[in-house]
């Protein structure tokens, strides 16, 4: 979902968060449920995850056209992908983005995730977000709807799904589940809640007074 989004009015210091489309509804969330003020939102599109070559060059032109309107820019993207192209243009803008290598590291934490990895390194990742939108963005990003034989292809080497849930959602629980099983591996949930994200838009300053959202319990 490209475009931009006004969270509150301006107040004082404003903050521009370029964002990968497919954390609106958590960067929303996190801006009211903290009361953050003067921090707006624009998205990228979220299909950027499956070529995550163009997301340098996009996040550079949207800073460069932020020019002097904002007082901080900053990037709500891991590297996604970019192979360190994103830091490259982070360094060069003067620019901080979202930490780690990626969501499910950003959500977890540095330190649980390489826990959850070398735990069993056979482990095929969602978020709420891909748990919305399974269907299309694996299944059908892949072609086993209309290929199903390459299904031991593409999960053969895997062992179980992990849901790092966002939110304490039953249904999206129960899709979760139904996707672990479409896939054949074995299904764990781990609620994170919004993790560095949270930390990382509050940490902004747009409101001193607020508390980060806490994970779920």
């Amino acid at each position: 979902m490209p475009g931009r989004i006004h969270t509150m009015p301006a107040t004082g210091r404003q903050v521009l968060v370029i964002a990968c489309g497919a954390l609106v509804r958590e960067l929303l969330e996190v801006v009211r449920a903290n009361g953050l003020h003067g921090i707006d939102i624009e998205c990228l599109p979220a299909s950027y995850h499956n070529t995550p070559d163009l997301i340098p060059d996009a996040v550079a032109a949207r800073v460069r056209a932020a020019g002097d309107r904002y007082d901080e820019v900053f990037v709500g993207y891991a590297d996604c992908g970019t192979g360190g192209r994103l830091d490259a243009v982070c360094r060069e803008l003067g620019v901080e983005r979202l930490p780690g290598a990626h969501c499910y590291q950003f959500f977890t934490g540095a330190t649980a995730f390489t826990e959850l990895q070398d735990a069993e390194i056979g482990t095929f990742y969602l978020t709420d977000y891909l748990v919305r939108h399974f269907d299309r963005l694996v299944i059908g990003f892949l072609g086993l709807d209309r290929h199903p034989e390459l299904h031991n292809d593409y999960f053969g080497n895997y062992t179980r799904l992990v849901y790092l849930s966002q939110v304490d959602d039953p249904e999206l629980v129960t899709a979760a589940e139904a996707a672990a099983d479409r896939l054949g591996l074995r299904f764990e949930l781990r609620r994170t809640g919004y993790g560095e994200l949270a930390t990382s838009i509050v940490s902004l300053g747009a409101a001193p007074a607020a508390t980060p959202l806490q994970p779920i319990a």
